[in-house]
């Protein structure tokens, strides 16, 4: 295999705001440090991947606001490999802009699209299976995704049920896709444990962009339309208002409901090692190792509990002692300007959340 022929994407226009407050608008979760892992969520992404593909053929894409953000944690990123959005429209729309900009580049590209804020615990795996989907893909007009062996029933995940029967867990070779199920209750998802079929979806890709370029161009013609004639126009000085004007059109739409959910090209590729989406304050508690006798997690070392159990307190500032009493699976979030009391429950985060959409509160947004 032609290691110049494979590329990485790297989606970093998410606006993180289900890590509010420390996670905002200015500065979304993407460019955060969580969970004394020393490095950003995009930082930690960029160098897994330099593991897999030449420094040369990994893009990041995101949104315009984000764009001296991405600098600061990548600043040997050249120029013409961050992509920049004009407006947030979700993941199909700005992988059919790499895809795009790809394939105006080199036709044969094979390309990995990962999201910027994953944690994954065996990155010499993790870059092991990639190359492994790299030599699949390059045969076969497939669309990859990673699929992995679930450990509990996580509510916070979609799930992906394989064609390998009670048995696709154990597979160590791609199976196509039989389903795609959004985030289920936690009953499903029990059920769905069971089965030894379903994986949890970790929304990382593995395409040739020629063969991902038919796909959206078949199921989603609303946005592959808009970027007509971009032969003529990517790479040229006259890109960036080509596609402000596609944008202006483009569908708020994912790439898994748009492509995925609809292809018969869809396969999964079973994968073991330690992953994390840590998308909310609860999977990051669930996330987190290294909680006290009574099941606390805290960033600060000076704390004073009592009658306090499964709580998540987090400060921004490293050197505040934090002191609570009688909480239960409660979390304390501290940050210059607000500070968080909520049950770290995602379904009553979220619920309490909705109230910081008054005008109000644009200011802490």
């Amino acid at each position: 295999m032609d290691n110049n022929n494979c590329y990485c994407v790297i989606l970093a226009g998410g606006a993180g705001t289900r890590f509010w407050p420390v996670s905002k608008v200015a500065r979304p979760k993407q460019f955060l440090e969580f969970a004394n892992l020393g490095k950003s969520f995009l930082r930690m992404t960029y160098e897994r991947f330099l593991k897999v593909v030449p420094q040369s053929n990994i893009l990041v894409i995101t949104a315009e606001k984000y764009r001296d953000l991405v600098l600061e944690h990548i600043p040997e990123l050249a120029q013409e490999n961050l992509l920049l959005e004009p407006y947030s429209r979700n993941t199909a729309p700005c992988i059919a802009y790499a895809t795009y900009t790809l394939l105006s580049r080199n036709p044969d590209a094979r390309v990995v699209v990962t999201p910027s804020d994953h944690y994954i615990d065996d990155e010499e795996a993790f870059a092991e299976v990639v190359r492994d989907a790299f030599e699949y893909i390059g045969t076969k007009d497939v669309l990859m995704t990673l699929g992995v062996v679930p450990t509990r029933p996580d509510t916070n995940y979609g799930y992906i049920q394989a064609c390998g029967g009670r048995n696709s867990w154990l597979q160590t070779r791609p199976m196509q896709v039989k389903t795609f199920t959004e985030k289920p209750d936690r009953d499903m998802a029990k059920l769905f444990i069971s089965t030894g079929e379903f994986f949890w979806n970790a929304g990382i890709f593995v395409w040739r962009a020629s063969v991902i370029k038919e796909e959206i161009e078949k199921h989603l013609p609303e946005v592959s339309s808009l970027f007509f004639g971009w032969e003529r126009v990517f790479g040229t000085r006259y890109e960036a208002d080509f596609v402000a004007r596609a944008y202006t059109g483009c569908l708020n739409i994912s790439i898994d409901y748009g492509v995925m959910e609809k292809t018969d090209r869809a396969w999964i590729y079973p994968v073991r090692f330690g992953w994390s989406d840590i998308g909310s304050w609860e999977s990051l508690y669930n996330f987190i190792q290294d909680k006290d006798a009574d099941q606390n997690a805290f960033n600060v070392q000076d704390t004073l509990t009592e009658d306090t159990h499964g709580v998540l307190a987090i400060s921004t500032k490293k050197d505040k002692l934090i002191a609570i009493k009688g909480l239960e699976d409660y979390m304390v979030i501290d940050t210059d300007d607000v500070l968080l009391i909520c049950p770290k429950d995602d379904k009553k985060y979220k619920d309490f959340m909705s109230g910081t959409a008054m005008p109000r509160y644009e200011k802490y947004k």
